[in-house]
């Protein structure tokens, strides 16, 4: 059975009524129908289907503008808006704490490049197709679906920032804002308009290939990066777990994920898990604990000859991991893009503007901390020393009479160091 859905827009004077039609015919069996429209539609986010079972597919819907059909020109993202949208980010980051995902949302946009294609969109990467269910629907995007509906609402608000911008603006945000290397990010990436121009299945990596070195040195030479990268970029897996309903690997809980926070559940990397750092090379070299998550394309990382020179440099060396991960990122961020201005746009360093202090996600991610019983003996004992006790406080004066006593060893100090100064 076949289903027809039609929209038109009625919320323009009649002169200059912009028409938005699209027809598009699915079975009954067929995942509910999410549109994504311009922002000339009635609404940005149109879901046809209730269910939240299935897989919702997103449609890039065709204008038509006096009777003549032509596609939404894609142009550079708005700088304000590129600014206002990283501070909301920022405040999902804080309540959702969804750093991994939105990390996991950028790489896998952009990982699908070929740097042996030259033509765009086909050549693949960081341009927006990640939005539609042709690509959500590889099995490497398991999952993904969830970032997007976190995101989509940034994306109805900034009208005037692409997808692919946003995406990569989420997942560098998410990196800093959980205590890594500030990413010297460029916006302006245009976005592809429609599904058809998705990549093919199979340009992501596999987490258990059975040889993982060669399957990563496949996957990302393909994309034009090398060893180092490869094992700088892996350092990412410091953060977030792995969900074996989506992935396959990992355990569905842990001691150190069964509380969250965010939705409890899955294996981490690390102890950690919302803070980015170096544990990530650590924990695996010293395989200390089996409620961490070592998949086999980490544990090459270490038996590889090539890749264990940087692993073991980044395990001793956090500052090193640091610089070499945040150009890695930037460098995966623009790959396969195309810019409008072809330069780019900065977003980050304006002199104006200053530097608050950075949230670190890691610090919700462990509970408060207890003083010692040690700890608590000593410092009661310094307190009874100077007069004061459980029951009783210190005299009132206590504190007077030492300021006064400074005062006099400070008269007699002035008085000594006047009299030598006139020796000579």
């Amino acid at each position: 059975m076949a289903f027809s859905i039609s929209a038109v827009s009625h919320s323009l004077p009649s002169s200059t009524r912009i028409s938005l039609s699209s027809t598009v015919s699915f079975s009954s069996s067929s995942p509910p129908l999410v549109a994504l429209s311009s922002p000339h539609s009635l609404s940005s986010l149109r879901t046809i289907s209730s269910s939240s079972s299935l897989l919702p597919s997103f449609v890039q819907r065709k204008h038509s503008i006096h009777g003549k059909k032509s596609r939404v020109k894609c142009a550079a993202s708005d700088v304000a808006e590129l600014k206002s949208a990283k501070e909301d980010i920022k405040v999902l980051l804080r309540t959702k704490f969804c750093h991994p995902i939105f990390v996991r949302l950028g790489w896998h946009d952009a990982g699908t490049y070929n740097k042996k294609i030259e033509e765009w969109p086909q050549r693949g990467g960081a341009n927006g197709s990640l939005r539609f269910e042709a690509e959500l629907k590889h099995a490497a995007n398991a999952g993904l679906i969830s970032a997007l509906k976190l995101i989509q609402p940034i994306k109805d608000k900034y009208s005037n920032i692409s997808y692919a911008d946003l995406f990569q603006l989420a997942s560098a945000t998410a990196i800093e804002e959980a205590g890594g290397p500030e990413i010297p990010m460029k916006y302006g990436r245009v976005d592809v308009s429609s599904p058809d121009q998705c990549p093919e299945e199979g340009r992501l990596p596999d987490a258990g290939p059975p040889s993982p070195a060669d399957h990563l040195r496949e996957v990302f030479y393909r994309m034009g990066l090398d060893d180092k990268e490869i094992v700088a970029l892996s350092g990412a897996h410091t953060l977030g777990r792995s969900r074996p309903e989506r992935s396959g690997f990992g355990k569905p809980e842990t001691k150190y994920t069964k509380t969250g926070p965010g939705e409890p559940g899955g294996q981490s990397w690390t102890v950690k898990w919302l803070k980015f750092d170096n544990s990530y090379f650590k924990d695996i070299k010293e395989k200390r604990d089996e409620d961490l998550l070592v998949l086999p394309t980490d544990a090459a990382l270490f038996e590889d000859p090539s890749f264990k020179n940087y692993a073991e440099k980044y395990a001793e060396d956090p500052a090193a991991f640091f610089k070499d991960y945040a150009e890695a990122h930037a460098k995966l961020s623009n790959l396969g893009a195309k810019f409008d201005p072809p330069e780019g746009i900065i977003i980050d360093n304006d002199p104006t503007q200053g530097s608050p202090e950075k949230f670190v996600a890691a610090n919700y991610s462990t509970g408060k901390k207890e003083l010692s019983d040690s700890m608590k003996k000593k410092i009661r004992a310094e307190y009874e020393a100077i007069g004061g006790s459980p029951d009783k406080p210190l005299p009132t004066n206590y504190f007077l009479n030492i300021i006064i006593a400074i005062g006099v060893l400070a008269l007699l100090s002035t008085f000594f160091g006047n009299n030598n100064s006139s020796d000579f």
